[in-house]
């Protein structure tokens, strides 16, 4: 199943965007395995093995990298790898003895991903953070927010698994299909305060031709707008609008039946203070469903604030089945879609350990060495 099928990746175990790269190469048909640290170390957010559902699709096996005999079986994997990734700050991996050098010094095709907050060099390389630190260091943060309050922190959508994760991931699979051609690997350095910079291109064209100011609360995509903004409606929940284009700004004026805002002005920033006044009121008097209602079949950019069950849940969501249920657990689906090589749900998150012989065996080890690992302590 997948486009990746027949590939084989190493996963050094981590948190956010190295184990979201992981879920979404293992959807995508990667035979992955995850190398994990059996004393299990200061992981953020500790959840049961079931509801960690970014290790789906794929085995854990725990094991002691300290150990030399564990260093040397992730040696051994490589060997036969398409791939090995890891998360650790910058010289971990190379005191462990599994630096690029060692990796590829037994696979000469191997592609070495590393991901991390800022990078393999720099003056900030060492220094501990998170999501929020990354993006704000990279400018995205202090786009985000009204101008007279403190910038909010978002999800960790923009550092951790898009600067990070899927950037880590194309990197990759880029790399990959270069070593097809040339049958040699490389290191792919994936920062998330990269990947945000890099996500944040379109802005600084904006800026250097004078169409994006330089400060929150100013611009036409930062929520100033307001025709790009969310409105609370009369039962407290919320609406999305988004009708930038004139045509759906008028029809946004239209479905919502006024006459009060002159569609001529909707770019005059003047105006925007008394347009955003008048929207307000005029969605605060109906329930979200009902303006859900009155928006039907009207192409006006608009959409109804959605909890996470209730996304779900919608006609939309469901027709495209854009979320699944495995083992009773409701989740998204792998995205993207192909055609002909379907992405699938390999299997729910794995317990470390679990079909311990299996997840070894199908890497070339026999049951009598994966026997004397147990014993050892050197695989738990």
């Amino acid at each position: 199943m997948g486009p990746l099928k027949g590939y084989r990746i190493i996963e050094i175990a981590g948190i956010g965007p190295g184990q979201f790269c992981g879920m979404l190469l293992a959807d995508m048909g990667a035979r992955l395995i995850r190398i994990d640290n059996p004393a299990g170390g200061d992981r953020g957010v500790a959840m049961p093995a079931q509801y960690n559902l970014m290790n789906r699709s794929r085995p854990v096996v725990g094991v002691d990298l300290k150990e030399p005999e564990g260093a040397g079986l992730v040696l051994r994997l490589c060997a036969g790898a398409d791939a090995l990734f890891e998360g650790f700050r910058p010289g971990v991996m190379e005191r462990l003895g599994l630096g690029p050098d060692d990796c590829m010094a037994r696979n000469r095709r191997l592609v070495y991903g590393r991901i991390t907050g800022w990078g393999q060099e720099g003056p900030l390389a060492d220094r501990v953070g998170h999501d929020t630190n990354y993006i704000a260091l990279a400018g995205a943060l202090g786009m985000l927010g009204d101008a007279d309050r403190p910038p909010p922190v978002p999800l960790n959508l923009i550092g951790d698994f898009g600067g990070g994760g899927l950037y880590l991931a194309l990197g990759m699979l880029a790399a990959m299909l270069e070593a097809n051609r040339s049958g040699r690997g490389q290191v792919v350095d994936a920062a998330m305060v990269d990947g945000t910079a890099s996500m944040l291109t379109l802005f600084y064209g904006m800026l250097a031709g004078g169409l994006w100011s330089d400060r929150r609360g100013a611009n036409l995509f930062d929520g100033s707008a307001p025709f790009v903004r969310s409105y609370e409606t009369r039962d407290g929940g919320y609406v999305a609008v988004c009708a930038i284009e004139r045509r759906f700004f008028a029809a946004l004026l239209e479905a919502l039946e006024s006459d009060e805002i002159d569609p001529a002005d909707q770019y005059r920033a003047e105006a925007w203070p008394d347009h955003h006044r008048i929207l307000e009121k005029l969605f605060k008097s109906r329930t979200r469903d009902e303006w859900t209602q009155a928006f039907e079949g009207k192409d006006a950019c608009f959409a109804p604030v959605l909890t996470l069950a209730e996304a779900a849940q919608h006609p939309h969501s469901k027709a495209r089945q854009s979320h699944l249920s495995v083992d009773g657990i409701l989740q998204p689906a792998p995205a993207p879609r192909f055609s002909r090589t379907p992405s699938a749900i390999q299997g729910p998150p794995s317990t470390p350990g679990e079909n311990l012989q299996e997840s070894l065996g199908d890497w070339g080890l026999d049951e009598a060495e994966v026997a004397r690992l147990i014993e050892s302590g050197v695989v738990q």
